[in-house]
């Protein structure tokens, strides 16, 4: 018997600037990132989820050894954050999160693979220009091609990117994504699916996916894994696309073969 509902959360770590003004590559200089992450959690029960967050804000808001953060007062207090909450908030949201019943899908772009792609295209076609959102929705796609089928309706909601919606160009990428698992596996998906875009201060669920990248961006970016270990049963599979050394689709981690910070280091020495 198919699920009657599930409930989609998707947001991303980093960004897919691969240039600055001048057209020079600034992938791992100083604020900027060496990876793009993509996510999506699936929440059992969300409404239970936002509760519990918003409880929890509001016990640190009002905590007095807290309130002379100016993150607390600040960004804190409308939504929490894992890149900018103090210490002591991010660790009472993690073992928050903990307690969820959640599970985490990840994408994972490299950067350096990026800029090749871009090069190898403008070497094809000298007027091809890169476009940050049509990498996006492929990642959309990738991440969706075999998560849509379990459940007679699909609620997904966006962590909004900037102030255009995209909506229209999402919910063509997770057709796509249909079409492809229909193609693979010979089965057809019947299921419909209900997406819309929100910010994490209207969606408290926003933020849970988001501490869940930030602790997977940690272990890419500088090799820390306590965040991503504390939270490694939350984490159903993470397919790292350009680490090709052994196959073309890249990598896939799960409870077979766990991410580690080794690991990671071991694929950039090639």
């Amino acid at each position: 018997m198919k699920e009657e509902k599930r409930h989609y959360f998707v947001d991303e770590a980093g960004d897919l600037t691969l240039f600055n003004r001048k057209g020079r590559v600034i992938v791992g200089s100083e604020g900027c990132s060496n990876t793009f992450i993509l996510g999506a959690i699936h929440i059992i029960h969300p409404h239970d989820v936002r509760k519990k967050i918003e409880a929890l804000r509001e016990e640190m808001c009002t905590d007095s050894y807290l309130q002379s953060i100016p993150s607390v007062k600040g960004k804190s207090s409308k939504a929490f954050h894992a890149k900018d909450d103090c210490h002591e908030v991010r660790m009472a949201v993690y073992k928050l999160i903990k307690t969820f019943e959640v599970k985490t899908y990840c994408i994972v772009r490299r950067k350096t693979a990026l800029v090749n792609y871009v090069k190898h295209q403008n070497s094809l076609a000298p007027g091809w220009k890169y476009n940050e959102n049509k990498i996006y929705d492929s990642c959309v796609k990738r991440l969706f091609k075999d998560r849509l089928h379990s459940a007679k309706a699909n609620h997904i909601t966006f962590s909004q990117r900037g102030k255009s919606k995209r909506t229209k160009s999402l919910r063509k990428e997770l057709e796509k994504a249909i079409a492809n698992f229909e193609k693979s596996s010979g089965r057809k998906v019947e299921s419909s699916n209900h997406v819309i875009s929100n910010y994490p201060t209207n969606d408290p669920c926003l933020q849970v996916i988001d501490y869940l990248l930030w602790a997977v961006q940690r272990l890419y970016e500088r090799h820390e894994d306590r965040y991503f270990n504390y939270l490694l049963d939350k984490y159903v599979r993470i397919i790292d696309l350009d680490d090709k050394r052994d196959k073309d689709y890249g990598v896939y981690y799960d409870k077979r073969n766990v991410l580690t910070a080794q690991k990671i280091k071991d694929s950039l020495a090639g």
